[in-house]
This record gives C-alpha cells, structure tokens and sequence, in this order.
C-alpha cells in the first residue's frame, strides 16, 4: 500500500475549495440575518423579523454541515496516511499539519465570507424588509421566499445596497450596547468557526478515536447554540424592543447590527488562536469516552 500516499501531502484540491466556498457563504448568511434586527424596528414587525432571522441563522447552520461532505473525504484520506505512516513520524506530522492548514483555510474563507457580507449589511434590510411585506401579504415563507426571487425584485433588492460612508462608521456607538452581549458574541463565533473543524482535526491526530471525536463537533455547536440564546440573542431582542418603543433610537439599533457583525468576524479571527487547543481537547474527550467503563 505504499503507493497509495505520497510523501508530501498536497495542500489544495477541489473538496478543499469546495469546503471553503460553502464555509464563506454560510458565514456570510449568519451576518447578513443580523439585518433582520434593523428591518423589524424599521417595519413595526418584530415578531416577524425575529422569525426571519432565526430562519436564516438555523438554515445557516444546517448547511455548515453539508461542508462535511468536503471535509470527511479530506479527513478519511489524512486519517488514512497517518495511520499508513505511523512508523515514520517525520511524515505522519507533514500529513496531519497539511491537514491542519486545510482546515484553518476553511474557516478563513468563513471570516472573508463574514467581511463580505457585511458590506452588503443595507442590502440585506431591505431584503428583510420585503420578505416582511411579502409574508403578511401572502402568509407563507416560502411563497414570500419565492416573491424576493423575482428579477425585478432581485434587481431591487441590489440597488438597495450601499457601502457605507466614513462618518457613517464613526456614528455606530458601542458604548451604547451592553459589553456582555459583544463579548459573548465574539467567543460564542469562534466556538462556532472551529466546532466542526476542530473534532476533524482530532480525529486525524488520532485515527483510533476518530468516529467519536468528529461525532463531538455536534457537542461543541450545542454549547455554542445555548451560549448565544442565553447571552446574545436575549440581549438584541431587548435592544430592539426598546427601540420599537421609543426607547432606543433607530441608530443604537443600527450600531448594534453592526458590532454585532464586527465581534462576529472577530470570533472567527479568534477561532485560528483556539483551533488546536480546541482539537486536543476534543481529543482527550474522545478518549476518555472510548476507554472509560460504565
């Protein structure tokens, strides 16, 4: 079996861009649902913006899955090599660093995602704004889904969109938002970005615990999912509460989109520090589940 692995490992291939394109669209989805805040106290509709946005961010986070699809064949052939070349260390550590870049690529396609779709953050209040008209008007999401596909909508939806002036960005105020809200949004985000990759890149570092250490990755979203209905999400729909009622103004509603959407893609610059301590812990859970009695 000797052939059945080169050396050196290569770095890029079509799953490995096939995972990065995913990752940067599904991250970039999560921030634009931000923008679901802002079209509610714009709209007088925020039951059903929080219901559009809860939508966008669970779609978000089903689909994060699906880059397993890309990632697994990455991890079974890594896994694989270092199995293969476990009496040759030099080269079991080049298979399981290249591994480990793939991955870190992975999650910075998912910050550049991040970036992107929040210059397109008043695209996106609009975009919510009609899906909020077209759902009264209709009373089905998919029917409103359907409306917003429409070309001249669509072409509606893109003229909308506007990069925002310098002295805009310096209005955006965080001392107006809770601290606590922006914190746990950062590390809330650099669980997400790495919950995935990171019970990937334990199972490479080893094989004999691999099955267990990649079913963790749901483990370590579940804690993040708690953590941001606990900390984050409360937090915003108080904001924007006060806002419909008069008392917050619809700027601290737009600052808070956009720290939001800052303390997200800083959660996920993050993410690259916590990623092998993050591995090794999953790891050494993994472990412990395998070994341990009961």
């Amino acid at each position: 079996m000797a052939h059945s692995f080169p050396l050196l490992p290569h770095l890029f291939s079509g799953k490995l861009w096939g995972a990065m394109v995913i990752t940067f669209i599904v991250q970039g989805v999560t921030i634009g649902a931000y923008a679901a805040r802002l079209a509610g106290v714009q709209t007088k509709r925020i039951a059903t913006s929080i219901s559009l946005f809860n939508l966008f961010v669970t779609t978000g986070r089903l689909a994060n899955l699906f880059s397993a699809f890309f990632i697994g064949p990455l991890s079974d052939t890594a896994g694989h090599a270092v199995v293969h070349y476990r009496n040759d260390p030099a080269t079991l550590v080049a298979w399981q660093h290249t591994f480990e870049l793939q991955l870190r690529l992975i999650v910075l396609a998912g910050t550049f995602g991040m970036i992107v779709f929040a210059l397109f953050l008043p695209m996106f209040a609009y975009l919510f704004r009609r899906g909020v008209a077209s759902f009264e008007a209709r009373g089905s999401v998919p029917h409103a889904v359907a409306r917003l596909l429409n070309p001249r909508i669509f072409f509606e939806v893109l003229r909308a969109e506007h990069l925002p002036t310098l002295a805009q960005l310096r209005a955006f105020q965080w001392r107006q938002l809770p601290r606590r809200m922006l914190i746990f949004n950062i590390l809330v985000m650099a669980v997400y970005a790495i919950g995935v990759q990171g019970a990937f890149l334990a199972s490479v570092l080893d094989p004999a615990v691999s099955r267990t250490a990649i079913s963790l990755s749901g483990v370590v979203n579940g804690i993040g999912t708690i953590a941001f209905t606990l900390f984050v999400d409360p937090t915003s729909s108080m904001i924007t509460d006060q806002a419909i009622h008069g008392k917050r103004s619809i700027g601290e509603v737009r600052s808070m989109v956009f720290y939001l959407s800052l303390t997200a893609i800083l959660g996920t610059i993050l993410s690259q520090l916590l990623f092998v301590p993050a591995a090794l812990l999953i790891e050494e859970v993994a472990r412990l589940a395998v070994h341990v009695h009961f």
